[in-house]
């Protein structure tokens, strides 16, 4: 059966791809999202056009139909919106919530840090209360890999210690998830947390190192590699992400009858929570991802190596054992198919 889901950012990278996925397995999908200027606006607003939503109608607060789809329609709305969102809540009456929504990156934050203030935790305060009043049947989350911090054990596993944030865009995530488990203790609201890897893919962002790379190398300028490149990704193709986000909101969380406060689980609880890693447990070199750019493109980058930046990790390796075994996920693209398909789409969509 079709169920019902809002799905906050869906002008942004993975909210968007994971919207068209709900839409096309036949759920009924409300969009949301403030169309910030964090970066280029006009590319949110293109995957929202390339999704069939009108951008030349969208207004604050009001929903606007797809044209390509009868079953979505998407609202311009902040997260901090409180009043806004109990009214979308009332009159949609959502089965899931899928919370993709966030103000992103670890190096902003560090210059902007009332933004992620407002977005990561007051935000998601008011999605919180707004489940939490109209009962909604399983809120999923965007969480995030920067949460290890500190940690040096490989792979970094759900059961960790997460105490040693190092960016205030890692201590909301941590923060988001806290606040979920005192709400599904609390009020018995079924909560699932997603520590993303690095996602990357057509339609990303423009911030990010795939898409930096791609655009510095065509245009024959220098990149700029962190850490002489001695860092190390979990690097996920979008697809593959979106799927497993899927696959997570069809399986609602009960509680865990084996925990034991004792010798506690980070990952569950007797409450209906849990933490998954999504990624593709398979770190790969920078130097490596970057010749993998430069094959797809047919041309060799001009390297500037750099120290490491504040608040970088040095390698992210997910291990994703839980998230295999209880929902069936299953990265299955190649890093080569999944750069061919980004430069493919960049040098389409820029006009290249």
């Amino acid at each position: 059966m079709p169920i019902k889901i809002l799905i906050t950012g869906t002008a942004g990278f993975i909210g968007n791809n994971l919207a068209e996925k709900a839409l096309a397995r036949g759920d009924h999908v409300v969009g949301l999202d403030n169309i910030n200027d964090y970066y280029d606006t006009a590319l949110k607003l293109d995957r929202l056009k390339k999704s069939g939503i009108p951008t030349d109608r969208i207004e604050y607060g009001k929903t606007t139909q797809s044209t390509k789809h009868d079953n979505y329609n998407f609202i311009k709305l902040d997260l901090e919106d409180r009043e806004g969102i109990f009214k979308l809540f009332q009159e949609h009456q959502f089965d899931r919530v899928c919370n993709i929504a966030a103000q992103p990156g670890v190096r902003y934050s560090i210059e902007n840090p009332y933004s992620y203030i407002n977005s990561n935790i007051v935000g998601f305060i008011t999605i919180l209360e707004a489940c939490r009043h109209f009962e909604t049947k399983h809120l999923v989350y965007a969480s995030s890999s920067s949460v290890y911090g500190l940690n040096q054990k490989m792979p970094f596993s759900t059961r960790h210690n997460i105490d040693h944030p190092i960016s205030l865009y890692a201590a909301t995530k941590k923060s988001n998830e806290l606040m979920a488990h005192s709400y599904s203790h609390l009020y018995n609201i079924p909560t699932t947390g997603l520590r993303f890897f690095t996602v990357y893919g057509p339609w990303g962002r423009p911030d990010m190192a795939p898409l930096l790379f791609t655009k510095a190398i065509i245009e024959g300028k220098p990149i700029k590699v962190f850490n002489h490149g001695n860092m190390k990704r979990d690097f996920t193709y979008v697809e593959d992400i979106t799927d497993g986000i899927l696959r997570t909101l069809d399986r609602i969380p009960k509680g865990n009858p084996d925990w034991d406060g004792k010798d506690p689980d980070p990952s569950s609880s007797p409450a209906p929570y849990k933490i998954y890693n999504i990624g593709n447990n398979d770190p790969i070199e920078l130097i490596k991802f970057i010749e993998t750019i430069e094959n797809a493109l047919g041309k060799k980058a001009e390297k500037i190596m750099m120290p490491s930046q504040p608040g970088d990790l040095i390698e992210t390796r997910a291990d994703i054992t839980d998230l295999i075994t209880d929902t069936g996920y299953t990265p299955s693209t190649p890093l080569e198919k999944g750069i061919k398909n980004l430069v493919v789409w960049y040098k389409g969509y820029y006009k290249i």
